[in-house]
């Protein structure tokens, strides 16, 4: 699906992972790896610029207290 734009407007979007469980002893796990792929496909296939990518590899995703999450919603209130 693509997105259409307005008036030649060009828009961004951020990347977010999260994995609650690690992957053996690599630095991160293969699910982020294969995550990261598939957003940066659907973001070149619809034409985003990508602003930044958060990676919460290891983190439980029932509450908020996660650091890059924390940054990102940090960016989103200063409008980045």
């Amino acid at each position: 699906m693509n997105i259409e734009k307005q008036n030649n407007q060009e828009f961004y979007a951020a990347i977010y992972i999260r994995l609650s469980r690690e992957d053996g002893d690599k630095e991160e796990s293969e699910s982020v790896v294969n995550q990261r792929k598939i957003l940066r496909a659907y973001a070149k296939e619809n034409k985003y610029k990508i602003y930044d990518e958060y990676v919460d590899d290891g983190y439980t995703g029932t509450n908020f207290n996660r650091p890059d999450f924390k940054r990102m919603i940090e960016d989103i209130e200063k409008k980045k």
